[in-house]
């Protein structure tokens, strides 16, 4: 009888020996994941800017300049409209009269769009585009002239919708 309980002894300790050793294994992967999850997002951030910084500018421009007669060229337009005739290297200017002008300050989190991450956020907060309502507000020819002057993938705000996205993100 003692030889039995000797036994079951050392069979209860081998069972409680491997169920700390399971117990500690599971809580050390899952203190190491929650440890490294910032530096692995941080990473894929970085890994995202190589890869969008890789691209080169499309030999196309997406907005069609009005052709202006040549006693016409020397006038100006005001109002904060896009530029009618562009000449080689020069970028167009935004129409910031149909979206609206925002700064620092009323920034929002732009990353919550699909499609857009931290390096085209700060392509768009250097043209002066803050805001989930400015983007809201994009005409046809804002986008284009958006997409020329952060050089983002032809068609790419359109396909993701952004100004759609954009209009359900202000109003939560």
């Amino acid at each position: 009888m003692l030889d039995f309980l000797n036994e079951a002894n050392w069979w209860c300790l081998l069972i409680l020996l491997l169920i700390a050793f399971l117990l500690g294994w599971f809580l050390s992967k899952w203190a190491l994941k929650n440890k490294y999850q910032e530096k692995l997002d941080q990473c894929l951030r970085e890994k995202e800017k190589l890869r969008n910084g890789n691209f080169k500018k499309a030999n196309t421009t997406f907005s069609k300049p009005i052709s202006v007669e040549a006693n016409d060229s020397a006038k100006a337009i005001t109002s904060g409209e896009t530029e009618t005739k562009l000449e080689d290297g020069e970028k167009p200017k935004l129409n910031f009269d149909s979206f609206g002008k925002a700064d620092e300050s009323e920034k929002d989190d732009l990353k919550l769009i699909s499609g857009v991450g931290p390096f085209i956020e700060k392509k768009l907060n250097s043209i002066g585009i803050y805001t989930f309502d400015q983007i809201s507000k994009f005409t046809k020819e804002d986008i284009d002239t958006v997409t020329d002057l952060i050089q983002f993938f032809p068609g790419r705000i359109e396909r993701d919708n952004w100004s759609d996205q954009a209009e359900k993100l202000k109003n939560k």
